[in-house]
């Protein structure tokens, strides 16, 4: 038993292990893309379309090589889950822009209680008191690490609520349609990622002209940014992939949670290869939160055992899988067995 355990154990902390590897990594590489030191390649919405793009072409191919099924969802479900998928990338954006990195890192952490709440809403999803408290515990750590100055102003606030909804229900919805259509992650990145594709693509510059007045035609693609945007694309594949991954095999929440561990992450890759500071708040934060995820963990298993029924009786022991194979060769019921066993 202990062996037909272990495989799923592996592979869920690989799941997770990719989407942490490639998170960090993409951020780093887009940090040296888009910064005013680097690349200063500003085009944020233009850049997830050209990662959409990569993902299709990498789709399509798995398809047409039968490492992958492609199985039906329907067309209306697809377009619906790609413009609440978009809404959500250019709400970031957005909210980026019109709001201080403070109220911006808010947001983000404000969406584990969104998460929670449209969990119970959607899905009648109900939290123990640890994992409630274990869940305000991570917040408030990476809140401690990230948040400094708080402004926000009527249109900023407006685009951080558009955000954190539509993020919210993007995650959840890619649980739900893989337990409805049964169909595995990356068979649904292969159908979703060709429509974000193209209507980023499409709509992407505009978005970005609008955001920081500057017209993707004029940029000089280098070779040194044309390298950035191409492992960029890259590894967004492997993000792309252990996100549907993660959430398939986790819940929203709990994709929510470890998530942060990707924040501590970048400070520590930030303060080691960009010269960030690093304060003891900063610190005292990362401390605070990974011991909150270390509760969450425990918390989900303890759950987890408290919701796994226990036999009750001998009875309810040798019931179906687990009665003797002599016993369903002869015919013997469970209670023949007891009255078999009193006998001798």
């Amino acid at each position: 038993m202990e062996a037909e355990k272990k495989p799923p154990a592996v592979s869920d902390m690989g799941a997770w292990a990719m989407n942490v590897v490639s998170s960090v990594g993409i951020i780093m590489a887009n940090k040296q893309l888009m910064s005013s030191s680097g690349y200063a390649f500003a085009f944020a919405t233009t850049l997830t379309g050209f990662h959409f793009t990569v993902t299709a072409l990498v789709g399509w191919i798995s398809n047409a090589t039968g490492y992958s099924v492609s199985k039906h969802v329907p067309l209306w479900e697809l377009v619906w889950f790609s413009l609440v998928a978009n809404t959500s990338i250019t709400g970031m954006n957005l909210s980026l822009m019109l709001n201080s990195v403070g109220f911006y890192q808010i947001s983000k952490l404000s969406m584990i209680p969104v998460v929670c709440l449209m969990e119970w809403v959607l899905n009648s999803k109900h939290y123990t008191t640890k994992v409630i408290s274990a869940v305000v515990v991570v917040a408030a750590g990476v809140g401690i690490c990230t948040v400094t100055d708080v402004e926000v102003n009527a249109k900023g606030f407006i685009c951080a609520c558009v955000a954190v909804f539509c993020t919210s229900l993007q995650q959840i919805t890619i649980g739900s349609f893989q337990k409805k259509y049964n169909i595995g992650s990356f068979e649904l990145l292969s159908k979703t990622a060709p429509i974000q594709a193209i209507s980023l693509i499409i709509l992407g510059p505009f978005v970005d002209y609008y955001l920081n007045g500057r017209s993707l035609l004029n940029y000089n693609f280098s070779g040194g940014a044309t390298f950035f945007i191409l492992l960029s694309c890259s590894l967004a594949v492997f993000c792309n992939m252990s996100q549907y991954l993660c959430i398939g095999r986790f819940s929203a929440t709990s994709f929510q949670v470890l998530g942060h561990m990707k924040t501590v992450c970048v400070l520590i890759l930030g303060w080691i290869l960009f010269d960030s500071a690093l304060t003891v708040k900063n610190i005292l934060g990362m401390l605070l939160a990974v011991m909150g995820m270390v509760v969450y963990s425990w918390a989900v298993e303890a759950e987890k055992k408290a919701s796994t029924p226990i036999p009750r009786n001998k009875s309810d022991m040798l019931d179906g899988e687990d009665v003797p194979l002599k016993a369903r060769v002869s015919g013997l019921t469970p209670s023949d067995l007891e009255e078999g066993e009193l006998k001798s």
